[in-house]
Order: structure tokens, then sequence, then C-alpha cells
């Protein structure tokens, strides 16, 4: 054993150490678009005047919160967009999501998702799973889909022939969710966006910018997007936020959105943020930063877990779209100690043991990491999947690059110890 607070074989810590001097390259690039970044939010900040008066939480109807309407020019500024709705009160990435999709969809409309099937949880909303109760297909509002190329990437022709048939809503994903394809970048978001726009101007494109915020100098809504939501406990909410969602884009989109989340005619009006502000506040300013060290950590996985001989996605020196990294372990003996040995770097719980469970909103058993400050927050460093093919493992987050390494290769140690992985 050669490390100084931590158990691991001499040979896989030789490992750690080539696997960083092949990641050169990648931290530097990944340096540079945190600078740029943090550099953008500071901005932000500076130019909305930012001040403690703005940390004091408000109660009851949350009239004339300075706080809450900051911290939205904040948000807006940063994102590329023209207005944002940052709340405490969005339970959670699908809540923001739905809240979009209510707050802009009406009964007859059609929802065409571009990147395949959504995220296993987003299926319910829409009412392709579950009892359909309150789902959009419940208020009449239709569903259709286009697959993506046997290479994972928007069929553009079959995107374009799809929107000639009438829709509202063209909705992308992306990130790769519990799959094997590549992550959407902003690039590629433009160009759906352009090909849908070329048939019909009006189209409103959603993006479902989880996992993706400040993974590159700019977002989809700066780069032919209308609207986009996602999750403060994800990138956006730097590790700090302990709740809350946001959706930014066009300003009559997000007052819709406003409208749903709250009542016709309030809108953004109301809604008291209790304590939150200092938070969500300080999480947002971290962002770019802490996106950055889970960018690094998930390089390192990639590089690391290429040199024990598994497959990888991206890999290490790939240009990245999201904070994800799916390993392939093969088996689910592998995938459940890969996860256990995580867990056992987490700063919170590290004594627990995962274990495969029944997950509401989705059809099979699912395996999670999790030891975090802010319960599910996958910011922090996590690793969860479900227990069917390819039994890949897909692994986010890291506050820091370097407690996020120890995790990593803790993981590869307990393969090594459950004899399923040998040096």
């Amino acid at each position: 054993m050669n490390h100084p607070f931590f158990k691991l074989d001499s040979r896989l810590v030789k490992l750690g150490k080539q696997a960083v001097e092949e990641a050169r390259t990648a931290f530097a690039g990944i340096e540079e678009m945190q600078e740029y970044n943090q550099q953008k939010m500071l901005a932000a900040f500076i130019h909305n005047g930012v001040s403690e008066s703005h940390f004091v939480g408000s109660t009851g109807y949350g009239y004339d919160d300075r706080g809450r309407e900051t911290l939205d020019a904040v948000f807006a500024m940063a994102m590329g967009a023209e207005d944002a709705l940052v709340r405490h009160n969005f339970v959670c990435g699908t809540h923001a999501l739905t809240v979009a999709l209510f707050g802009v969809l009406r009964p007859g409309d059609v929802m065409l998702s571009v990147t395949g099937k959504p995220y296993d949880t987003l299926q319910a909303v829409i009412g392709l799973t579950g009892d359909k109760n309150g789902s959009l297909l419940d208020f009449g509002i239709q569903y259709k889909e286009v697959a993506l190329t046997p290479e994972g990437k928007p069929d553009l022709p079959a995107i374009r022939e799809a929107v000639k048939q009438g829709v509202k809503m063209v909705y992308i994903q992306r990130s790769r969710g519990y799959s094997l394809r590549p992550s959407l970048r902003v690039e590629e978001i433009e160009t759906i966006a352009r090909a849908a726009k070329e048939v019909d101007p009006h189209c409103i494109v959603m993006v479902d910018n989880c996992y993706g915020e400040f993974v590159q100098e700019e977002e989809p809504v700066s780069r032919g997007a209308d609207l986009m939501a996602g999750s403060l406990i994800k990138n956006p909410g730097g590790g700090i936020a302990p709740t809350g969602g946001y959706i930014a884009g066009r300003h009559d989109l997000v007052q819709s959105c406003a409208y749903r989340l709250t009542t016709p005619g309030l809108g953004k009006e109301v809604g008291c943020t209790l304590q939150a502000n200092r938070e969500l506040f300080m999480g947002a300013f971290h962002a770019p930063h802490v996106t950055g060290e889970a960018l690094k950590t998930a390089v390192f996985a990639s590089a690391l877990f290429s040199l024990l001989g598994y497959d990888v996605t991206p890999r290490f020196d790939e240009p990245r779209a999201d904070i994800i990294q799916a390993v392939m372990l093969r088996d689910e003996k592998s995938l459940v100690a890969f996860c256990q040995g995580m867990q056992k770097g987490a700063p919170v719980d590290s004594f627990v043991v995962p274990e495969p469970w029944d997950m509401p909103g989705y059809d099979s058993q699912v395996i999670m990491a999790a030891g975090a400050f802010t319960l599910g927050a996958s910011i922090e460093l996590s690793a969860d999947a479900p227990l069917r093919e390819p039994y890949a493992a897909w692994m986010q987050g890291g506050l820091n690059f370097h407690s996020g390494k120890v995790g990593v290769l803790l993981g590869a140690q307990s393969m090594i110890d459950s004899g399923v992985l040998a040096l």
C-alpha cells in the first residue's frame, strides 16, 4: 500500500499518477474554461450590484423581495438569457422541467423529443409511464419523438420532417442520462435549433440542461434555444445550494413558466425566499469553479479506467458537454463493487454500504453511491446505475478534484478487493 491516508494498492496508485499525466492537456483546457466562466459570473454579480441586503429572506407573499429579483437577473446574465426564474421551491430538476413544459404547452400541442426517449423520471411527466394522472398526455398534449442516429447524433433530416407535421416544442435532452450516446455540446444544440426553425420559426426549442451548465463558455439559450431548465443541486448550485432549480430563456416564455409555478397574473412577483438567498447566491458564484473540478474528476476517472482496460465514454481527451462519465464495468458484481468503493471516499456517510434498490421513476433496481452534504446532490461526487445491461456506472460530480480523485481510486480498489479486477 502506498498512500498516506487510504489503503490503496501501490500499483493502483502508480496507475493513478499515470492517468493524471495523460490528462494534463485536458485539465489545462478545463482550467481555461473555469477561468472564463468564473469571470463571467463575477461580472454578473458586479453588474447587478449584489449586496448584503440581497441575502435577507422574506416571508409570506414575498412581495418586493430584492434578493429574489436580483438572483434572477444574475442567472440570466451568466446564462446568456433574457430572463430567469430561480427558486428554492423547485424540488428537483424534473420539477423545473415539468413547470417549463406545462408553462408553455397547451392542450392539442405537440411536444417533439429529438434526442430519443427522455430521462426515466420525465417519462411519467409526459405520460409514457406510470398511471398518466396529471401528465402532459392527461391534459391532451401529444408526444412524438425522433430517434438519434446509430452514432448517437441528432437526425437532422428526420427532425425537419417531423417539424413539418406541426409541433409546438422541439425538446432536447443535453445529457446522456442512463445511455451511452454522446452528450450534446452547445454547437450541436444550435444546429438542431436552426434546422427546426428553418421549417417553423415559431416552434419553441427547449433544452433539459441538467449536468451541462458551465461545462462550456456558452449555454444553449445563447446559441439558438428558447428555453432551458435545470437543478440547483447539480452544476449551477455549486455544491452550496441546498435545493432548488431554475428556468432561463426568452422573457415571455419564462413569464409563462412563472405563471405555472405560482398563479397567472402574479408570476414572479410573489414567492418568499425564507432564508435561502445567501446559499443560492453563494452557490451560483462558486458554480463555474466547482463544475470545472467535477470535470477534472471525470477526466481522471476516464483516463484511469482506460488504463485498467475498461471501455469509457467520453474518453479522457474528448470534448465534453456535461459532467457525466460512464464506465462500462461489464457485470453486476463489478458495478456494485465500484459504487461501494466510491462511497468509502465520500466525506459524508462513508461507512454506508450501498445496495441496489427499487427507486421511484425507474424500471429496474438502481445502485447509488452518494455521500453528500446535500441529499442527492450530483454535483458532489456520486455514481449510480440501473442494474441492467451494459452494467455501466454513470459517475458525476466532485466538489474538488483532489478528493474526487481519491473517490475514484477507492472505487477501483474495491473492485480489486472483491476479486473482479486484477492488476
